[in-house]
């Protein structure tokens, strides 16, 4: 079982319709695939799951944020992530919830008191939570996708140290990428830290940037227009991977997506339009992705 984190510190550059898209195309091709929605926003989850049904059938007690609120609360037995999974559109979903942005305060609470050794155990076991409920499936999936929160909070970093690989999603412009050395860095140092409290060389913990997918891109004579050429160009001379499939922008297909709970390269399409070329990029996209994690 192979497990990505898919994040960018900026929102709005087209994290979540990547990994919903990745994970039903995924899916379509046979593989067993889990996605677990860790934003606030809830994007993903609404990506396959109506907000009606969701309100009525999973926001009290079908959640991530129920997960983490009953580890937080003591409540006994703990709910598992078998519970939790919803299965829409041959994908294994967690739906995510508006309230979990209030966990990250809670979970802090219990990292900074005691003595450095209690400090030391309180971290290892804070930021372990998925990575240790992922391993109770590790024979059920051939790949999980974390949908992340746009910042660095616990809940983030839970998923990025329960992870094989990470990726991000990024517009090719100043603000998009102006982040993603940043948050590189950011997760080294998490690395490093976790680690060096584990004293553990077998339990270590590597999660591999995959590289960069530039999303939005605006199309002409069937090339990135010039002025995020400039961006793509600047990427890779900082050293930075990204990935050769390249998703257009195309406000009216991905726009309607959540409303009818499909993602894109589910819909039916008519042929030799320009949606037609949209899923085709996804599919292209979900070929590049799996070659690189390996399954």
């Amino acid at each position: 079982m192979k497990v990505v984190s898919v994040i960018n510190y900026k929102g709005g550059v087209g994290k979540t319709t990547i990994t919903a898209n990745l994970a039903s195309e995924m899916a379509h091709r046979g593989k067993k695939v889990l996605v677990i929605d860790l934003d606030p926003q809830t994007n993903l989850t609404f990506s396959y799951i109506k907000v009606e049904k969701w309100s009525s059938d999973y926001e009290k007690n079908r959640t991530i944020k129920y997960w983490f609120d009953s580890i937080i609360d003591g409540t006994r037995p703990i709910p598992t992530f078998r519970e939790l999974i919803v299965k829409k559109s041959g994908v294994d979903l967690i739906c995510s919830h508006l309230g979990l942005i209030d966990v990250d305060i809670e979970l802090a609470a219990g990292l900074s008191a005691g003595t450095e050794r209690q400090h030391r155990n309180n971290f290892i076991k804070t930021y372990s939570y998925i990575k240790n409920e992922l391993v109770k499936l590790e024979q059920e999936y051939d790949i999980v996708l974390f949908d992340c929160p746009p910042n660095f909070s616990i809940v983030t970093k839970n998923a990025l140290i329960a992870s094989d690989y990470y990726i991000v999603p990024a517009k090719m412009d100043y603000l998009s990428t102006l982040g993603i050395n940043q948050l590189k860095n950011h997760v080294d140092s998490l690395v490093k830290q976790f680690n060096n409290y584990l004293k553990d060389n077998n339990k270590n913990i590597t999660p591999i940037f995959l590289g960069v997918v530039a999303t939005m891109v605006s199309v002409r004579n069937n090339k990135p227009i010039s002025a995020q050429q400039t961006y793509i160009q600047q990427l890779r001379r900082n050293k930075i991977n990204i990935f050769d499939s390249m998703i257009r922008e195309n406000k009216t297909l991905y726009a309607d997506a959540p409303e009818y709970g499909i993602p894109v390269v589910c819909q039916n399409v008519s042929s030799g339009s320009t949606y037609e070329q949209v899923i085709l990029e996804l599919k292209n996209l979900t070929t590049e992705f799996m070659g690189k994690v390996g399954i």
